[in-house]
């Protein structure tokens, strides 16, 4: 089943222009507009929140809205460059997060993101993820998710608060009570089905098709089709200006895994001739398989170094070919090096004269791209007393810092997130407890070693200014050992609750 993501940024003119770089922007209370030519009349062509909410809209003359808001800033529409900007955007969510993205020109994204949701926590983490860093940036956005562009894009414009996902084979039921508009119609085509009492997508839904077809020719029954997934809109992904890419044309379809696996590796053979030409490595691939019915797949892998083995590049497409529904048959492959770095040659040494290290790079690479980059990874010590900042996950095949944890005071093989309340019999302020009870069993201590004492880290968050933590490391009458602590130092309540955690085990 086919699932697209529409991006709907509307105030993406006045957005933008307020991230101009250079300082340009004009200052966050300023009401701002911008400006064109609507024929002969100067009109505006978008406002900001602050002068729609003043009363200013599209279409509005600049003398009137200069009447209504005496401070406001005129400055000239660029509809090119916003477009252009978009592009850059759709750029952005092909590397971010599917191989197929475009702009939806004036105001949107379309991203197809079939099978990739996995990678990113699922389709409301996903979609959520997404509009948080499009809002750090500055850009206003709305997000909906559907079995098609027309139903995702009427979703996002007209249902997403701030998103919409509507569930697989559900479309009909989602965009029903949306606004004529919702469906892309021309503005002269929505107004005369008003006029006939047409108000939402469902009554056009009730209608018999033919004679909507002949009182107002194909476009309804167009849109209606494209946005209940009855007829194919495909979406021709963007690319960077010079991409490395190679493209295959079929004289009959093929659907057939061999055959896929066939097309594949004659692709990689002169993608990898023209990386080498240009002294780069493959980072990351994008196949696409353009079907017949015009629809179509994408397969994406990446690597962990730049890479141009030839043979390594097709294996890890090929072990995707699982994920790819021919359809009816695929007519075009098209192979992309959607992220290219300088390709550092180096010699293999001889066994004879010295050892090799052993190369996991294959391996790691397949389980990346078959788990994906958020389960491969590999644990680095952080230099923090805090312990559960003590370490970060970064890529398996980082090179190695020299950090070390500390030496001094042992840590458990696990630790609780978040540490576990226990009820503890203790004297205070520095003895370890004599017993404590932990999900619902008590333990006797019988040797315990402490406090070990960790501030805050003040310069990170206020609250932690006077915090601290005694830790003892304790162990019971059955010989389990673990890691427990006292949030405060026993006596002031400004540096903890005083309530008693545990935190760890050891092994």
């Amino acid at each position: 089943m086919m699932r697209v993501v529409s991006l709907f940024l509307p105030r993406w003119a006045t957005d933008r222009r307020r991230r101009r770089a250079g300082g340009a922007a004009p200052p966050r209370e300023t009401l701002l507009a911008l400006a064109g030519r609507d024929g002969g009349r100067r009109v505006v062509l978008a406002v900001d929140a602050a002068a729609a909410a003043a009363g200013l809209h599209a279409g509005m003359p600049v003398a009137k809205a200069r009447a209504l808001v005496p401070g406001l800033l005129i400055e000239k529409a660029d509809p090119a460059a916003d477009v252009a900007a978009l592009d850059r955007l759709a750029l952005w969510a092909a590397r971010h997060y599917a191989p197929i993205a475009a702009a939806d020109p004036p105001d949107g994204v379309v991203i197809d993101t079939t099978g990739a949701d996995h990678l990113h926590g699922g389709e409301e983490a996903m979609l959520t993820a997404m509009l948080a860093r499009l809002g750090a940036s500055g850009l206003a956005a709305r997000a909906a998710i559907a079995d098609s562009w027309g139903a995702a894009h009427a979703l996002a414009r007209y249902a997403a608060r701030p998103i919409a996902i509507t569930p697989p084979g559900a479309a009909a039921e989602a965009i029903a009570p949306l606004p004529l508009a919702a469906l892309r119609l021309s503005p002269a085509l929505v107004a005369s089905l008003r006029t006939l009492g047409f108000v939402c997508i469902a009554d056009l839904m009730a209608q018999p098709r033919a004679p909507l077809a002949r009182r107002f020719g194909p476009e309804i029954l167009c849109r209606l089709d494209q946005a209940l997934g009855r007829l194919a809109e495909p979406i021709s992904p963007a690319y960077p200006p010079d991409p490395i890419a190679v493209r295959r044309h079929f004289p009959e379809p093929i659907a057939a895994p061999e055959t896929i696996a066939a097309a594949i590796a004659a692709l990689v053979t002169p993608l990898c001739t023209a990386l080498e030409a240009k002294g780069l490595g493959a980072r990351r691939l994008d196949l696409i398989c353009h079907r017949v019915d015009r629809a179509a797949q994408a397969i994406r892998i990446g690597v962990t170094r730049p890479l141009r083995d030839a043979k390594r590049l097709t294996r890890l497409l090929c072990d995707k070919i699982e994920t790819i529904d021919p359809g009816f048959g695929i007519e075009r492959l098209s192979l992309a090096a959607t992220c290219a770095e300088l390709f550092d040659a180096k010699q293999h040494v001889s066994a004879l004269i010295e050892n090799t290290a052993s190369d996991v790079s294959d391996l790691i690479d397949r389980l990346v791209n078959r788990l994906g980059e958020d389960r491969v990874y590999r644990a680095e010590p952080v230099a923090t007393d805090v312990p559960e900042r003590c370490l970060r996950r970064i890529p398996p095949l980082a090179p190695e810092t020299g950090a070390t944890w500390p030496a001094a005071w042992p840590r458990p093989a696990r630790l609780l997130t978040p540490p576990e309340r226990i009820e503890t019999l203790a004297l205070l302020p520095d003895h370890p407890p004599v017993s404590f009870t932990w999900r619902g069993v008590r333990r006797r201590v019988a040797h315990a070693d402490g406090p070990e004492r960790v501030f805050g880290e003040w310069w990170k968050r206020d609250a932690e200014l006077a915090a601290v933590r005694d830790y003892f490391r304790i162990e019971d009458e059955a010989g389990e050992r673990f890691w427990i602590f006292r949030a405060g130092d026993g006596e002031d309540a400004a540096t903890g609750s005083q309530n008693w955690f545990l935190h760890g085990i050891f092994a």
